[in-house]
């Protein structure tokens, strides 16, 4: 039996291999400088040295505060899954897993097995502030589960972020929140969006409105920047809004 993978050590491990991230021997090597030039500077320029590396990390913290939800199950494409996961968190968003029901679920294309943390009868769109759905083949099973086709519904209805990868759209499309938006996915489910109402778009990022959605593992660096943004643009206009609303 494929043992329970940790979730930080392999999304990292994917978002260098896919280039998100800095390649090992490049970190290797900017260690080695920085050790060799912390060695050779007075105290204040040492000082100086970590508080500006500490803001360079909290600069990256875009996300710091929010709340992300990935839904997925049984199935799961595994980069799809683990690289907007690991970007999530490394932007400093509260990143929870939730399913079915909580326990492990296992890739379709690895051994991989990801923690389902919280069943989607226990969440409540109120409690995230934007929702990733992963391909593979657990789309395609979440949505027979009527409490999953009506998160999702009531998520997308909110207007914030919803970004969907490769079969994740299937469970939009089985909610029919697709009608006149643009969207793409992987081709072998263009005829479904259509059929569900999206205007179909081959590109390898297609926005409209609160709606992300991209076609394979190849579209994640621009899949995963796309939400990001939205997600920052949203919390901007929810606090002009507030600000707003108690002139």
């Amino acid at each position: 039996m494929p043992r329970p993978t940790n979730l930080a050590c392999l999304a990292g491990s994917l978002l260098l291999s896919a280039g998100l991230a800095t390649g090992q021997q490049t970190i290797r090597q900017q260690e080695t400088q920085t050790r060799q030039s912390d060695r050779q500077m007075e105290p204040q320029m040492q000082r100086d040295h970590q508080r500006k590396t500490t803001d360079a990390q909290d600069s990256e913290a875009t996300l710091r505060g929010m709340r992300v939800a990935i839904l997925t199950g049984e199935g799961l494409q595994d980069a799809e899954t683990l690289m907007p996961l690991a970007f999530l968190q490394n932007r400093g968003a509260e990143v929870t897993v939730i399913g079915i029901e909580p326990g492990l679920v296992s890739a379709y294309n690895s051994d991989i097995e990801v923690l389902i943390e919280k069943s989607v009868r226990d969440a409540s769109p109120d409690d995230f502030d934007a929702l990733v759905l992963p391909g593979g083949r657990a789309p395609d099973q979440l949505r027979e589960h009527s409490e999953v086709v009506e998160f999702a519904r009531e998520f997308f209805e909110t207007g914030k972020p919803v970004a969907a990868i490769c079969h994740g759209p299937q469970i939009l499309a089985t909610a029919g929140v697709l009608e006149g938006r643009e969207a793409t996915c992987v081709e072998s489910i263009s005829d479904e969006m259509k059929e569900a109402g999206a205007e179909y778009k081959d590109k390898e990022v297609v926005r409209d409105g609160n709606l992300i959605t991209s076609r394979v593992p190849d579209d994640i660096p621009v899949f995963v920047s796309t939400l990001e943004k939205s997600m920052l643009e949203h919390a901007a206009r929810h606090r002009g809004s507030s600000r707003m609303g108690t002139e």
